[in-house]
Formats: structure tokens, C-alpha cells, sequence
């Protein structure tokens, strides 16, 4: 592979995963697509969205208007009060149960269903087959979030399906907000091909089959995507508000805690304290999964955004991810208990992941990291003062595992 080059304006590299190009400016294609969010009539784009969803009203009251995935964390907040109340819809949201939630993910889903009145259905497949997937999907391809990831996009869709309600809205495309892969303008859809190609890391639920692995039919049928009979009798559409909203996470959230009591909660590996506090392993084991394989983690990804917004320099971005992509997991133990492995046993399945561009072992049990942040070309020392957090974000709660917690509403997350 040749040399990684890096985006003059923000810390994306040629080798992100989900694809990225370079101009002749050295800028990224995610920077420039960003650039549409200040160039865009998002008013007359608004005005489109109201045209698009104004079919889809039950105008007999004997259905739902629409279908909305949700979770305890992330933009669930800010879809919902755009799907309810700005647009008017009635939604049905649904919810995929991934056995890692927090209290505080689990009282912030509470609260929105509440907070919006909306009915809301819960997925929880069979926690031993989901056992089962995560040891598979993290011995094969070093994922303990495909079950996850699979359930959270397959389950509207098939929920779609099943009550005959074929309009889906989801927030903002990942593609689209991290490398610029589409325009805003394209305003592309959900589409199965994209949700196995980069959600899925190229694995469908009957790929996961084989004489070589423990998974049965009984495992896997629940993560089936409709085939294509199924989505076209029904009309099935799933549109991203992100084509038709100025998308601005950190901004959105805010407006949530203070007028819908979001909770967020500090994380030792970032400083975005609004992402992901539904999960213990979101931003713990997932993260450090991604730093052995890509070469970065998830700061890198938040860095980026702000560094786009203009909260960030450049540099101030690169000393935060200096500083904390690499700090130590907190639920390491637990996840083993939960998973059923020893600690040596976990971590010797990690190792097996660690891409050879960004990792060396010099001696037996000895790693040296040369990911995204020590290739940068403007790396600036650890003593920076840059390193003195420049952004503010609230942490107003405690994101903290107790073995005693009985999580009735999703169902136990812990042993």
C-alpha cells in the first residue's frame, strides 16, 4: 500500500476505511462536501423534505406515518422532534436491544418516549445467539459490534415490512458527513448494498454460515435483510433528514439537553461526551478494535467534525486525539464475563487484528503504535499547550457500570 497522505484541513487520511480523495489542494472529500452546509438553501431543502413525507400522512388514522430507529444516545433525540414535531408525523420508533446498555442509555430512551409520546418497539434477540455471533464476527473480522450494527439497520426495515408502512427515517449519513461519499444534493436513500459494504464490513447474516463455525440457522435468521419482493410490495423508502437538515451533532444535542433533558456523560477516550453513552463498549473495546485495524479511533472522527465546524484548529484537534486514543479500557473485565472468555483470552483475540501498517511488535507482548496521529505531518508534541481542552462540551451524568443494576427495560445488559 503506499503512503497514507492526510487532508490539509482536517485529520482524515486516503486510508479511512469507508473510502476518501484528496484534491489538488491536498483538501478531503469530506471537507468539501462540508462545505455544502454553508452554500446550501436549507430553507427551500426543508421545504423539499415537507413535499417528500407529506404523502406518507395516515390520513386515516389507522397506521403509522412512518418508521423512526432510535436509541438511547446519538441524534435519537433530535430525529424524533423533527419527525414529530416539525413535520408532523406520527412515528413508530423502534429500538434494537444490543445487551451493552448503560443506565443512563437505557433512562434516556425512557425519556424520550415519554417526552414525545410515541409508541416504540423493542428488538431483543436471543441473548445466547447474539453470544454466539460476537464470538464469531470478532474471531473472523475483529467486530464485536456486527450483531449490533445488523440489528439496528435490519430490525425498521423488517418492522417496515411486517406493518406495511414504508417511509423509514434515519438522521445522517456516515458516508456522506465523514469522507463525503454523496452529495446532499444526491440525496441518496438507505439501500441494503450500502448497509453490507460498510455497516456490515461485507458480511451478511447467512455469510456468517459455515462447517467451520458454531452459528446455526437458528443464530442468524433474525438479521435477514427483506428480500426484494417484500420491499417493493410495501414501497419501503429510507430517507436521511441529514440531505435536508444543516447537520450539526454538537449543536442538535444541546438544544436536546436543554429543552428535553438529554443526559451525557464523560468518556476517557474522547472528549465528545454526547455520542454513545447508551453503550459500555461503544467507546471502550469497539474503539479500541478500530485504532488495531484502521490506525484511529473515534476521536479522530469527532476531531474532524469540529475541526469542519470551526470549533477546532487543526492542531488543538491532533493534541486532543494524541492525548486520549490510546487511554486504558474501563469494562474490559466485564465484557469477558459477558462473552464468556478469559481477559488473556479477549486480548489475544484482539491482537490477531492489529494491522501490520500502524502496528509492530518488537518483542514478544510489546506493541509500537505508527497510526494516523504519529504520521501527521504537522504533529505537534504532547506538552502542547493545545492540549488544554478547547471546546466545551456538558457532561451532566455518570456513565458507570454496577453489577447490581437490573436493567428491566431492554433486558439485562451484564451477567
Amino acid at each position: 500500500m503506499p503512503d497514507i497522505q492526510f487532508c490539509t484541513r482536517c485529520l482524515y487520511s486516503t486510508a479511512h476505511p469507508l473510502g476518501l480523495t484528496l484534491d489538488e489542494e491536498g483538501v478531503c472529500s469530506g471537507c468539501r462536501i462540508h462545505e455544502e452546509k454553508d452554500k446550501l438553501d436549507w430553507a427551500a431543502r426543508w421545504q423539499k423534505l415537507e413535499s417528500l413525507v407529506k404523502p406518507y400522512h395516515s390520513r386515516a388514522g389507522d397506521n403509522y406515518d412512518c418508521i423512526v430507529p432510535v436509541t438511547g444516545a446519538q441524534d435519537s433525540y433530535y430525529i424524533v422532534h423533527l419527525v414529530k414535531e416539525r413535520l408532523g408525523l406520527n412515528p413508530l420508533l423502534v429500538t434494537y436491544n444490543k445487551y451493552f446498555n448503560t443506565p443512563l442509555g437505557i433512562r434516556n430512551l425512557a425519556n424520550l418516549r415519554i417526552r414525545f409520546n410515541c409508541d416504540i418497539l423493542h428488538q431483543n434477540v436471543n441473548p445466547v445467539s447474539v453470544k454466539k455471533i460476537t464470538r464469531s464476527t470478532l474471531r473472523r473480522f475483529g467486530s464485536i459490534y456486527w450483531p449490533i450494527l445488523a440489528g439496528q439497520t435490519v430490525f425498521p426495515v423488517q418492522t417496515a415490512v411486517r406493518y406495511k408502512i414504508p417511509l423509514i427515517i434515519w438522521g445522517a449519513h456516515q458516508g456522506l458527513e465523514q469522507v463525503g461519499m454523496f452529495s446532499h444534493e444526491h440525496e441518496v436513500e438507505m439501500t441494503r448494498r450500502y448497509r453490507k459494504d460498510h455497516d456490515l464490513m461485507g458480511y451478511e447474516a447467512d455469510d456468517l454460515l459455515s462447517i467451520f463455525d458454531t452459528l446455526k440457522e437458528d443464530d442468524v435468521w433474525q438479521y435477514r435483510y427483506p428480500d426484494d419482493y417484500d420491499l417493493n410490495a410495501v414501497g419501503i423508502h429510507g430517507i436521511y433528514l441529514g440531505n435536508y437538515v444543516r447537520w450539526d451533532p454538537k449543536a442538535q444535542h444541546e438544544k436536546m439537553i436543554r429543552e428535553l433533558d438529554y443526559r451525557t456523560a464523560a468518556f476517557p477516550r474522547t472528549f465528545d461526551c454526547y455520542d454513545y453513552v447508551d453503550c459500555f463498549n461503544y467507546m471502550d473495546i469497539h474503539d479500541q478494535l478500530k485504532l488495531y485495524k484502521h490506525g484511529y479511533s473515534k476521536v479522530t472522527d469527532h476531531a474532524s467534525r469540529e475541526i469542519r465546524f470551526g470549533r477546532l484548529t487543526r492542531d488543538q484537534g491532533l493534541a486532543l486525539v494524541k492525548q486520549l486514543e490510546q487511554a486504558p479500557l474501563k469494562y474490559h473485565k466485564q465484557f469477558c464475563e459477558w462473552l464468556g472468555v478469559t481477559p488473556q483470552a479477549l486480548q489475544f483475540m484482539l491482537d490477531q487484528h492489529r494491522s501490520s501498517k500502524y502496528w509492530s511488535q518488537p518483542e514478544f507482548g510489546k506493541w509500537e503504535f505508527n497510526g494516523w496521529s504519529n504520521r501527521q505531518v504537522n504533529a505537534i508534541s504532547s506538552t502542547s499547550s493545545c492540549i488544554e481542552r478547547p471546546i466545551n462540551f456538558q457532561s451532566n451524568e455518570r456513565l458507570e457500570y454496577d453489577r447490581d443494576s437490573n436493567y428491566i427495560t431492554l433486558g439485562k445488559g451484564w451477567p
